[in-house]
């Protein structure tokens, strides 16, 4: 009688075992660019760089390889799709997806250093600071700063801190880039809602720079009138009356515009976990991009200059580097 009330058990789904078919046989670099981001040289790259981590240690033939790990996070970080879709369309399970994208997220974080970091050898630091000098004639530049927004999912707790200005659920990303757009200091710790001048004070990167830096000699970054301006700090002048004000602003403008431009050029590789790494490989591949339609992406952006008081104390500091400039 028992048996009879019993749901009846559905049947098993027999296993399916794939073979390690390369995803990138069929694809020319163009269309591995339109879903991955990256050309097949840069997807070889990759699985180089990773393959210590994420060669599985077994001798089953049915293992994923680590070129088909890459793939499917590549995939995943490139569509910003959900794990069911992304399974679906490379033919592998939900779980499976989940695991991948974890282990291959773990795998660039641990060489997140190898692509991002700040400047600490005499050599890395004069570089920089010719570079950015041959581009804009604006000397001992060390950086660019700025925020980014990176869409995320609406989480659970404290879910209005995370609602930008553009009305989005987002993480406020501070980055520091070079003169070639290369990203050199990344803080992504706040809610999207949090003003950029507060992620910047409680960055290590601001704790590094008042410990360390020792006068103009050592070099300054560059930010937009979100951020005050500090000995290591230059942002443009308010209402500049003066020609040698309005020159500076003019080439701390166009020295600045550097991190609008890498911002512009990687938003479509934008993932929270694996942006600021991927980005950095890109650059240094020499990859180009494409939208999802395979058109070019516009990477010139419009630069402006807002406003911000400023105090007297800093504008003999800044009449200084107005009279190198002119």
């Amino acid at each position: 009688m028992a048996a009879l009330l019993m749901p009846p058990l559905r049947p098993r789904k027999d296993r399916v075992f794939r073979g390690t078919i390369s995803h990138l046989t069929n694809l020319n670099d163009d269309e591995l660019r339109r879903l991955y981001r990256f050309g097949k040289d840069s997807i070889a790259y990759l699985c180089n760089l990773l393959q210590d981590r994420l060669r599985r240690p077994t001798n089953k033939a049915t293992a994923l390889t680590v070129e088909q790990q890459v793939c499917i996070a590549l995939r995943y970080y490139a569509s910003g799709s959900f794990l069911q879709v992304i399974g679906d369309t490379l033919g592998y399970d939900k779980g499976t997806v989940s695991r991948v994208v974890s282990d291959v997220t773990d795998a660039l974080i641990d060489i997140k250093d190898d692509f991002v970091s700040w400047p600490t050898d005499v050599d890395s630091i004069n570089r920089i600071k010719c570079g950015f000098y041959r581009q804009s004639n604006f000397p001992n530049v060390l950086g660019c700063i700025d925020c980014t927004h990176v869409r995320i999912q609406a989480p659970s707790d404290d879910e209005p801190s995370y609602v930008n200005r553009k009305g989005y659920h987002s993480i406020n990303v501070q980055a520091v880039c070079d003169f070639e757009g290369r990203f050199t200091n990344i803080f992504a710790n706040w809610q999207g809602s949090t003003h950029d001048s507060h992620i910047f004070n409680t960055s290590t990167l601001s704790n590094y720079l008042q410990t360390n830096h020792k006068g103009l000699i050592d070099g300054v970054i560059l930010g937009d009138s979100g951020y005050a301006c500090r000995p290591y700090v230059l942002t443009p002048y308010a209402n500049p009356t003066e020609r040698h004000q309005q020159r500076f602003n003019g080439c701390h403008a166009s020295t600045r515009s550097v991190i609008e431009r890498t911002f512009g050029q990687n938003e479509a590789r934008k993932s929270l976990q694996n942006f600021w790494c991927m980005c950095s490989v890109a650059l240094s591949r020499n990859e180009p991009l494409v939208n999802d339609d395979g058109a070019g992406v516009r990477l010139d952006q419009p630069v402006q200059v807002p406003a911000l008081s400023r105090s007297a104390r800093w504008k003999k500091h800044e009449r200084t580097l107005c009279q190198i400039i002119s």
